[in-house]
């Protein structure tokens, strides 16, 4: 090639059919052109028809598509380097082999970084199949973005068009050291050394791809490989930028994310040798690096769990995740209308954390509307109207003592009329559904209702579906509004949830129900 191309796509290809054919078909169909592009592909010892299908895509389109054949070097750092070698573009742009582009792509990117002279811009990324992409660095076009003041670090994935005279002008390479995440420090050196990060939110640039088997090597990353990860871009940081704030709005996502990940219901899970030893060193990185700064920034649960992996012993970690695990709160101390979470630390002298950090106000509200029911049976409302009854059980005590009128429990748009009374250690629910008023608001064909508590306390309103963990039912029955017969069911479903159904009983129905019980004409 005489000519130096706008733009050279780097795609490190490693067994990924049939994506790689959508990919490669992303690229060579951009609307920026064939004269302006270059496409490196690096096949990494590919054993899967991979090899073969890049080399058809190099055939048939030998000016801009060149492919490389290496033996397989474990990870995609090797391959993405070598691609980077051989890129002639004015920008670079890296894809990985199994995600594609939107065809407009690289023609809006290359446009505002020359219009705006920008060294890495960033295209609006989108996950498909159930991948997840971080969104907030998306949330609308930037000229300038800053890398300290932004949602950037929550996106260092290397998808992005950098300037390749700044990529070689640092001398930037991705970590062959590193299994996982061997983008990340590529990308925020680059972002750290750029005079301009722009940011474009108008189109659907990238389309990340989780594949059917999920075998990405970040899906399929061990335990320990996910540690060493964690390590290394911590000190990455730490060796890139001088302590401070700017240090700590980068290292807020690296604690948040890679290391409180370790932190999850999983590690309960591993052998007590093996949470020693990830402990112990997730620990030394907590004391070197998780200042002040990045604690107070963080999200109260991850604050919690780091701060007693760096000041707590094993037992004390572990009994954290445990509680932190679970859906329902420990026990509480109300103070002034806060809720504090007896989590481990509470009030401990030994660990010296502020009442805030147990603070859990936001979620009781929502723990005070998970009503267990108990029964479902049929009676009388005080007017002595029929009536479905339904019996609930909160172990919280506290449900009896709210405002009346605090608990609601409805079917649909129907509010019962609904008492709460203590039962020594918890708080019985009991609500009457008149029938008539069940089937006032039934649509022409009947349908299935979730029975709900609402609670209103602590500033708002929070409302869950009555749940059993067993089935709970009360018989059909029956019912009569005007000259239309219905049959009203209470039951479960297969959530465990409560539901009311309703049913017309129309002439066809009665016919199709007689048919059932006598086959044969009743003879």
């Amino acid at each position: 090639m005489s000519r130096q191309p706008d733009v050279t796509v780097v795609v490190a290809v490693y067994n990924t059919m049939p994506y790689l054919t959508t990919c490669l078909e992303s690229l060579v169909g951009q609307t920026i052109g064939l004269d302006r592009l270059e496409v490196v592909a690096v096949d990494d010892g590919s054993t899967d028809g991979s090899g073969a299908e890049l080399d058809r895509y190099a055939a048939r389109y030998p000016e801009t598509v060149r492919v490389l054949h290496q033996a397989n070097s474990g990870g995609p750092a090797a391959p993405s380097n070598l691609g980077l070698d051989h890129a002639r573009g004015r920008y670079v742009f890296f894809i990985g082999s199994d995600d594609h582009l939107g065809p407009e792509a690289l023609e809006r990117l290359v446009a505002a970084a020359d219009r705006w002279d920008s060294d890495v811009v960033l295209g609006r990324m989108v996950g498909t199949n159930k991948r997840y992409v971080h969104q907030a660095v998306y949330g609308s076009t930037q000229e300038r973005l800053d890398l300290f003041d932004s949602a950037l670090p929550w996106s260092l994935s290397n998808t992005k068009l950098f300037r390749r005279a700044l990529v070689e002008r640092h001398g930037l390479r991705f970590r062959t050291d590193m299994p996982m995440g061997s983008d990340q420090p590529f990308t925020l050196e680059a972002c750290f050394r750029a005079n301009k990060i722009s940011v474009l939110a108008d189109y659907e640039y990238y389309y990340a791809v989780k594949r059917e088997n999920a075998q990405n090597i970040t899906y399929a990353s061990r335990f320990e490989e996910r540690l060493r990860c964690a390590e290394e871009l911590v000190g990455f940081v730490a060796g890139l930028i001088e302590p401070g704030p700017h240090r700590d709005a980068v290292l807020l996502r690296h604690f948040s994310w890679e290391v409180a990940k370790l932190l999850r219901t999983e590690f309960l899970g591993l052998s007590p040798d093996v949470q020693q030893h990830v402990h112990d060193r997730i620990r030394k990185l907590a004391e070197a690096y998780l200042t002040e700064g990045v604690l107070a920034r963080m999200a109260p649960d991850l604050r919690l769990r780091l701060a007693v992996a760096r000041d707590g012993d094993l037992a004390q970690l572990r009994e954290l995740i445990g509680q932190q695990a679970d859906k329902a709160l420990p026990e509480v101390t109300i103070a002034d209308g806060r809720w504090y979470a007896h989590h481990v630390g509470f009030r401990d002298p030994a660990f010296g954390y502020p009442d805030d950090w147990y603070d859990v106000t936001d979620r009781a509200g929502k723990v005070l509307a998970k009503l267990t029911a108990t029964g479902l049976a049929w009676g009388r409302d005080a007017a002595g109207a029929r009536a479905l009854v339904v019996t609930a059980r909160s172990p919280w005590a506290v449900l009896s003592e709210l405002a009346p009128g605090a608990v609601r429990v409805s079917v649909g748009e129907v509010a019962g009329v609904t008492s709460v009374a203590p039962d020594g250690t918890g708080t019985v629910v009991r609500t009457d559904f008149a029938v008539d008023r069940l089937l006032a608001v039934a649509a022409a064909n009947g349908g299935r209702r979730v029975v709900r508590a609402e609670v209103t306390a602590l500033g708002g309103i929070a409302s869950a579906p009555l749940r059993t963990d067993r089935r709970v039912a009360a018989p059909r029955r029956l019912a009569r509004r005007g000259v239309r017969l219905h049959l009203v069911t209470p039951t479960t479903n297969h959530k465990g949830q409560v539901i009311v159904a309703i049913t017309p009983v129309t002439p066809g129905r009665f016919l199709a129900r007689l048919r059932r019980m006598w086959p044969s004409g009743g003879k």
